[in-house]
């Protein structure tokens, strides 16, 4: 998960997230974060496949916004 520069949140899946993340910030990354740059990496959860990754995804697209917040605060710490 991604915070835009406007404070929105994006959820997307990727192999490296990292690369994703410069995508995003070179305008390369979805078309919702093209005008909401610069990205930053704020939540990341590994997955054992794809299909498991997608279905996480889809889940958390649908959680509130207070709910990704809970994710970002308890979750993993992304590094800059």
């Amino acid at each position: 998960m991604v915070e835009c520069s406007d404070g929105t949140l994006y959820t997307g899946w990727t192999t490296d997230p990292k690369r994703r993340v410069a995508a995003h910030n070179a305008g390369r990354g979805a078309r919702y974060t093209k005008t909401r740059r610069p990205v930053q990496l704020v939540y990341v959860e590994a997955q054992p496949d794809r299909s498991t990754a997608l279905k996480r995804e889809r889940a958390i697209k649908k959680l509130p916004r207070a709910k990704k917040k809970q994710l970002i605060n308890n979750g993993l710490k992304v590094e800059s």
